[in-house]
């Protein structure tokens, strides 16, 4: 039997509106913007609350964020695999959520690093838990021929949260005083409204529920076909290309951006990411997957180039917001394809694998990034993205993924 394709899609669709998404996708958008709301008015400000606040150093505060990042990716696998086993879920995606909503608190309670520690490393564990049974859910609940705008749509709703936060955090720290701990107190809201909304907004597909559960081997890992391995290598490629945005921060600094202004380079480019991704995700539908991905590496070419050559905050703000449109025209494009090339019943485990290797990709690729900005400079760590970047492409050009 033939493999399904690495770029499905290639047929016209039927154009359907975003209202033919199954309303259990739309939930989960707006589920995913509420969570993401929440978190980035704690994280766009917790560094900064660590050093002036609690007297943390930055050395304590790298090792704490590498930590827990790596909490989520490993999490991510496991809680795909067991979702295929149960064969259900909105449990995980409940309970993923709920334990980060219950972090919340915590934060602004904290009275010493160990509760800011406890809390920071529980929300990456419920990330973990709730990231591949979300996305799983997505795919479960959308026909084929929605696929790319059902991911799009999550996408765009999720990043629509990631520069909310940071602008009601400035808001409300301009209005307080600088009060973190109210800051923290209100980010309880919208998680709390997200873990509600799971509760009341999403319903499990019967399909899924009735199907046969995936065990928990090797064997089934190796069940998934050439196409989503595929999907995955290239994935890394661009990863490699892509490393931290923290260096898009660093690099508005060092041209001369004032620090209190450094976090709307955030705001930047998640605009143009959150408007970017559905109608991108929605035309793959219709026109297929790889053109568009290919479209996606080559503007992130260009950001590269244009951050690379920056001399102003003007060229630098360009840069970001190219970075903003390939992360727009890519991320949901890559979690569609793996929707679309691993089988039905192992796509939790499918999608905890992809996120695993994109984690350990980003984590090189930082430290290439951070390497090549202190030995040679900024220029040379975007030139190297870039370069990377375009082995990624001569990789999609060469394989077609026919079979």
């Amino acid at each position: 039997m033939n493999e399904p394709s690495v770029v499905p899609g290639d047929q016209a669709g039927s154009g359907l509106p975003a209202q033919a998404i199954p309303k259990g996708v739309w939930a989960l958008g707006f589920v995913s913007l509420l969570m993401d709301t929440s978190s980035e008015m704690i994280h766009s400000l917790l560094p900064v609350f660590l050093t002036s606040v609690l007297g943390v150093s930055a050395l304590s505060i790298g090792i704490i964020e590498g930590i827990a990042e790596a909490i989520a990716a490993i999490t991510k696998v496991f809680s795909g695999a067991i979702s295929d086993w149960a064969g259900k879920r909105k449990p995980l995606v409940l309970f993923g959520y709920g334990l980060a909503a219950l972090t919340k608190p915590v934060f602004a309670l904290a009275p010493s690093l160990g509760w800011v520690i406890t809390a920071r490393f529980a929300d990456r564990l419920g990330k973990g838990i709730r990231g591949a049974p979300r996305d799983a859910l997505v795919a479960d609940l959308t026909p084929p021929h929605l696929m790319g705008a059902a991911f799009g749509l999550r996408q765009s709703l999720d990043t629509v949260g990631a520069f909310a936060g940071p602008i009601i955090a400035i808001l409300v720290m301009g209005l307080t005083s600088d009060d973190y701990r109210l800051l923290f107190w209100i980010a309880t809201i919208p998680a709390l409204l997200a873990v509600l909304l799971i509760v009341f907004g999403i319903r499990e597909p019967t399909t899924h529920k009735g199907a046969a559960k995936a065990r928990l081997s090797w064997a089934e890992v190796k069940r998934f076909p050439l196409a989503y391995w595929v999907v995955v290598a290239i994935a890394m490629l661009m990863t490699l290309a892509r490393f931290s945005e923290g260096f898009l921060l660093l690099r508005a600094q060092s041209v001369g951006l004032q620090a209190a202004l450094v976090p709307l380079v955030f705001v930047a480019m998640n605009i143009v990411y959150a408007a970017s991704s559905y109608p991108v995700g929605h035309l793959s539908d219709r026109l297929g997957r790889r053109g568009l991905l290919l479209g996606g590496f080559s503007v992130l070419i260009v950001a590269d180039l244009v951050l690379a050559q920056a001399s102003g905050i003007a060229q630098v703000m360009v840069g970001v917001a190219l970075w903003g449109l390939h992360m727009g025209m890519t991320q949901g494009l890559l979690a569609t394809l793996v929707a679309d090339t691993a089988p039905a019943s192992l796509r939790g485990t499918a999608f905890g694998v992809f996120n695993l290797a994109s984690g350990i990709a980003l984590l090189f690729a930082s430290v290439i990034a951070g390497w090549l900005w202190t030995v040679i400079g900024p220029s040379a760590t975007f030139q190297a993205g870039a370069a990377f970047t375009a082995i990624a492409v001569v990789a999609l050009l060469f394989w077609r993924g026919d079979r």
